[in-house]
C-alpha cells in the first residue's frame, strides 16, 4: 500500500531566530507501523510533527504522503490521509457538543448529513464515548476529552494517526484506557511522547531526536534498553525496564503495539 507510506527526505527546518530544529532527517513509515518518536525537550519532535502535517513547511527536504508532497496546495488532500491529535484536547475541541466537534471535519469537506451522522456515530464508539455524543466539551474529564480529540479525527476517516503527548494529564486509569483503545487501531500510528511506558506499550519501532537528528531508529525494546543511548539523549529507560528495588528483576511486559 505504497499510499500509505508516509516518507521523509532529507529534512531541515530552521525558525526565523535561526534556531535549527531539524537537521537532515530522513526515514519511511509504512502501512500499519506504529512508530514512537522520543527525546528530550528541545530535540526538535514537536516541530517534526508540524512538518508531518504541513502545519509548517520544511526549510530543505520533503515530507511525502503516499505519492503527495506536502505543500500550501496539498493539505486538504494529506488532511484526507493524516490526522493530528493535539497535546491538549481543548486546542482541537471547540463546538457546543462533542457530536458537533465530532462532526466539523466530515461537514467541512461537505459530505451528506447522513454519511456525517454515520461517521460520528462510528467513532465515537470506536473510543467508547457514544453516550457523551450530546455534552459540552468542557464539562468533560481530561480522559474522555482525550477521547473526544481523536473521535474528531477519526471521523475523518485518516490513513495515519499522529498523536502529540497523547498521554499528558491523563490519570493512570485513563491512560491505561487510552494505551488499549490505541492498541485496538489498524491505523499507522507515529507518537511522540516523554511517556516511555507508553511508548513501549504502543510502539513497535522507536526513532530517538537529539538536536534535531536522528540518533537511533529500531525496534522498541532494543531501543528502549538501551541505557547508554538513552541517557546520551537527555531520556532514561521506561520504569518497566528499570530494575525491581526489591528483587533487582526486571518486569517486562510484551509489546503488543
Amino acid at each position: 500500500m505504497s499510499h500509505h507510506i508516509t516518507e521523509v527526505k532529507d529534512l531541515h527546518y530552521v525558525y526565523p531566530d535561526g534556531h535549527k530544529a531539524i537537521n537532515g532527517i530522513s526515514f519511511r513509515i509504512h502501512h500499519g507501523e506504529s512508530v514512537g518518536i522520543i527525546g528530550a525537550n528541545g530535540a526538535g519532535k514537536s516541530t517534526l510533527l508540524m512538518l508531518l502535517m504541513g502545519v509548517i513547511l520544511p526549510s530543505q527536504g520533503e515530507v511525502r504522503v503516499g505519492d503527495i508532497l506536502v505543500t500550501k496546495k496539498t493539505l486538504p488532500l494529506i488532511r484526507q490521509r493524516m490526522g493530528m491529535v493535539f497535546q491538549n484536547p481543548d486546542d482541537q475541541l471547540f463546538m457546543t457538543t462533542v457530536y458537533d466537534d465530532v462532526a466539523f471535519g466530515p461537514r467541512n469537506y461537505k459530505l451528506a448529513e447522513e454519511e456525517v451522522e454515520k461517521r460520528v456515530q462510528q467513532a465515537l464508539e470506536m473510543v467508547g464515548i457514544l453516550h457523551l455524543k450530546d455534552r459540552a466539551p468542557f464539562k468533560l474529564s481530561g480522559g474522555e476529552k482525550r477521547a473526544a480529540a481523536i473521535a474528531s479525527v477519526l471521523s475523518m476517516q485518516p490513513d495515519i494517526l499522529v498523536m502529540d503527548e497523547p498521554s499528558s494529564a491523563l490519570d493512570p486509569k485513563s491512560r491505561r484506557r487510552l494505551i488499549n483503545l490505541l492498541n485496538k487501531f489498524e491505523h499507522t500510528k507515529i507518537i511522540t511522547s516523554h511517556d516511555l511506558d507508553m511508548v513501549y506499550d504502543l510502539c513497535a519501532r522507536t526513532i530517538v531526536i537529539k538536536n534535531g537528528e536522528i540518533a537511533a531508529d529500531g525496534p522498541t525494546p532494543e531501543i528502549l534498553m538501551n541505557a547508554g543511548l538513552l541517557d546520551a539523549c537527555g531520556l532514561e529507560m521506561p520504569l518497566a525496564m528499570q530494575g525491581c528495588p526489591v528483587c533487582g528483576g526486571k518486569k517486562i511486559r510484551k509489546l503488543t503495539g
